[in-house]
């Protein structure tokens, strides 16, 4: 079973926002952390537009996601701009706020937010901000250690025992994934199917656009 994925809107402020509807699924994390290869690698195809040069999603990008056959979404992905990049115009960054904030503190239909951290390096400190956020604010989240292709694994799990402790966060709010070996590619659909209360959209399997 395949996965059929449709680019919605890009999003500048509020009242670009699409309609509530679908459980919505939020990535977030510094600039090229992987956000966009990561939701890639999860539906099989290339809906989110990767670059070398970080900063370049200056919107949030909305991707419905739904099983063949069906009339409806089984879910949106909610794709937001990176942070903490220091050639990003204090004037952009400034607006990214205006709608930023809105979106995590008031969307009804936002059911999960993943918070992308690139699991080589330590935690920044926007990394620990973001996190104690979205704890503040009652925002169900789990933690994604990315480019965990980089580090063996008895080693992948000594640095995401570290991580943890890093960032405050118990072991069963990360995963370590890898866009290039799929590592936590199935835990992490599952617990997306959670969030969003599916039973099995299929998603594991190759996915295309449509």
């Amino acid at each position: 079973m395949k996965v059929l994925t449709r680019f919605v809107t890009s999003a500048a402020e509020p009242r670009q926002f699409p309609p509530a509807g679908a459980p919505e699924i939020a990535f977030l994390g510094r600039s090229n952390v992987g956000k966009s290869s990561l939701i890639n690698s999860l539906v099989g195809s290339k809906i989110a537009k990767t670059s070398n040069t970080p900063g370049r999603t200056q919107t949030i990008n909305f991707f419905q996601v739904r099983r063949p056959g069906k009339p409806q979404p089984d879910f949106v992905f909610a794709d937001l701009p990176g942070y903490g990049y220091a050639r990003v115009p204090k004037e952009i960054t400034a607006q990214w706020a205006q709608f930023i904030n809105p979106y995590l503190e008031k969307r009804e239909s936002l059911a999960l937010c993943l918070a992308l951290v690139d699991v080589t390096i330590p935690p920044q400190e926007l990394d620990l901000k973001l996190l104690e956020w979205l704890g503040h604010i009652g925002r169900n989240f789990l933690v994604v250690a990315t480019k965990a292709d980089r580090i063996s694994g008895n080693q992948l799990r000594t640095s995401l025992q570290k991580l943890g402790e890093q960032l405050h966060v118990a072991a069963d709010r990360m995963v370590a994934f890898s866009a290039k070996t799929r590592v936590g590619h199935d835990e992490l659909w599952g617990a997306i199917k959670v969030a969003a209360g599916v039973e099995d959209p299929g998603a594991h399997n190759v996915a295309q656009t449509g």
